[in-house]
């Protein structure tokens, strides 16, 4: 049985042509995270609103609207802690806000930067939070202290960033991939270009912590070794694409299961994909606004991705009046997420 029951909606909704379940009381601007808590079937969004909102999502496929705060300006970011009891979020504010959600309690700030904040991540094997922002630092923090444990100097703005303890992976501005053995987080473990011609958007890490995807706004996505013996498995892959039109590619997430993964676009489409075969397992209809986020829950049973407007065209083409948000929740079916054997050599 799917963890949501049976899928619900419409077909002819243009926002929602895969039939998935709708979130209540979704953001009233566009949604820049989405993140499941690793204890239980709890959905974080962080918005454009400068709210950070959290639903419990049922197994009938309902979601009730559980709390909210408010920051001072738009969230870009926001992460869970490995307990599932707190939620932590950051954004043009330039503050990381810890919000003991499970608790009741109220946020508080510990973490500042000197510019907006893009990425922040919880790192439970050290007890400590990692912040990435554009102001051209990754800085570690104990959140009992008001100071940074370390600030790491980054050679541009950092726009993507993923971890897998001891591996991090940062993606700044100008192309650049930074990787960090966090035994030793002060020192840079390797520096690369990232095999991508254009501007890098998310990265997600392997669960084997052998490699890192990388996707950029060109449509395209790069399966990266990190082992110079590795380096003949590298291969770049085109998606998120429609004749001669060219998305970029804004979410990439591994199946906590299976261990295949998930894109998702600035078309409007996700699509789920093996790696190790180099198949894409299934393509779904795109809706008619762009997914600029989206995550597994702790299982790999239920999908979330946000539809709404991604300011890949400027603030200019935005009309908050008119453009519409949703949160959806699709069942991956075990045909869209387990891998296929690979194709025997010499075989098409």
């Amino acid at each position: 049985m799917s963890a949501l029951g049976i899928n619900t909606g419409s077909s002819s909704n243009p926002s929602n042509p895969n039939k998935s379940v709708e979130v209540v009381q979704p953001p009233t601007d566009g949604v820049s995270s989405l993140n499941f808590s690793p204890k239980g079937n709890y959905l974080v969004a962080a918005s454009w609103d400068n709210q950070v909102r959290c639903w419990e999502i049922l197994h009938t496929g309902g979601s009730v609207p559980k709390a909210s705060i408010t920051h001072d300006q738009p969230v870009l970011c926001s992460t869970w802690k490995d307990d599932g009891t707190t939620v932590f979020s950051a954004g043009c504010d330039k503050q990381v806000k810890m919000w003991p959600l499970m608790s009741g309690g109220q946020p508080t700030t510990v973490a500042m930067h000197d510019a907006p904040i893009k990425q922040v991540e919880w790192i439970p094997e050290m007890s400590l939070l990692v912040t990435g922002s554009l102001d051209k630092t990754v800085k570690y923090w104990d959140t009992r202290q008001p100071n940074p444990v370390h600030t790491q100097q980054l050679p541009e703005r950092c726009y993507a960033m993923s971890v897998r303890h001891p591996l991090m992976v940062v993606g700044t501005a100008d192309r650049n991939l930074i990787i960090y053995n966090l035994q030793n987080p002060q020192t840079e473990f390797k520096r690369i270009t990232s095999p991508l011609k254009y501007q890098t958007r998310c990265l997600a890490a392997f669960p084997d912590k052998q490699g890192i995807l990388v996707g950029s706004i060109e449509g395209r996505v790069g399966v990266h070794h990190l082992e110079d013996s590795q380096q003949s498995k590298n291969f770049t892959f085109k998606c998120h694409r429609e004749g001669n039109e060219i998305y970029s590619v804004n979410s990439l997430n591994f199946h906590p299961i299976h261990q295949t993964f998930a894109t998702a676009g600035s078309d409007g489409a996700f699509n789920f994909w093996d790696k190790d075969s180099k198949q894409r397992l299934k393509a779904m209809a795109r809706c008619n606004q762009p997914i600029p986020c989206s995550t597994f829950n702790n299982d790999g049973s239920i999908f979330a991705y946000a539809v709404c407007y991604d300011w890949s065209k400027g603030a200019e083409n935005h009309n908050p009046a008119t453009a519409k948000t949703n949160i959806f929740l699709h069942t991956p079916q075990e045909s869209e997420v387990k891998g296929k054997p690979r194709v025997a050599s010499g075989r098409k």
